[in-house]
């Protein structure tokens, strides 16, 4: 009976098929333990990573914008909003960098770009195509199989969710590459012209599961960003 249900899911993985979300978004309604998205990586193991996405909230209390867990290590990657004004963190391996001063007003939508590089351990935030301060991170690869959410910090693979620190508000536009983007690139992805989709994780073609109250809707983002 074991083996039959371990084949059950990894017969549905296999044959998920990826949707194209151009246009839509994510909306989390409310403040729980329990809703999230989880999002299927189409690869493992990173010597670097950039992920981009756009969000609103009027969260002022700490939220994640992206959580990628492993058995070994329950923030993986995780971008982090804390509870002060302006002040984001980048988390890789658990060891965080943090980055303060930037743009983080209520009910606004902006474009994210967080980057990591292995071999310098260097992370950074873009927040509207515009840079932060480049910090020390983890120096080193990310080994394993990961865990992707989106809603929730993961404090185990897949679970350990906190309701107080949900997030609440919607989010569109999330991928992921399997190294750091230039800038021009993300300055492309900031002000939404073509840019090239992630290769690990890519909203035209996502795989995604979710979990509790969370709405794909008709995105908001017309009139922030130009469009293509």
């Amino acid at each position: 009976m074991q083996t039959l249900f371990i084949v059950s899911i990894l017969f549905t993985a296999c044959c998920a098929v990826p949707q194209d979300l151009s246009g839509k978004m994510f909306t989390f309604p409310v403040e729980s333990n329990t809703a999230h998205v989880t999002l299927l990586p189409s690869r493992v193991n990173f010597t670097s990573v950039t992920v981009c996405l756009r969000y609103l909230t009027d969260l002022t209390r700490t939220y994640p914008l992206f959580s990628m867990a492993t058995s070994g290590s329950d923030n993986y990657f995780l971008i982090f909003k804390t509870a002060n004004k302006g002040h984001f963190q980048v988390l890789t391996r658990g060891q965080a960098s943090g980055f303060r001063g930037l743009p983080d007003e209520p009910n606004t939508w902006y474009s994210s770009c967080s980057t990591w590089e292995s071999n310098s351990g260097l992370a950074q935030i873009w927040i509207n195509g515009n840079p932060s301060t480049r910090k020390v991170g983890f120096k080193g690869n990310l080994d394993g199989a990961p865990s992707i959410v989106l809603g929730q910090e993961q404090d185990s693979v897949g679970g350990g969710f906190d309701a107080g620190q949900s997030f609440v508000g919607m989010i569109t536009d999330v991928h992921m590459w399997d190294y750091a983007l230039s800038a021009c690139e993300i300055q492309r992805f900031a002000s939404d012209l073509n840019f090239t989709p992630g290769n690990v994780i890519n909203w035209r073609a996502l795989d995604f599961t979710i979990t509790g109250d969370v709405v794909v809707e008709d995105n908001q983002t017309n009139g922030c960003f130009h469009s293509q």
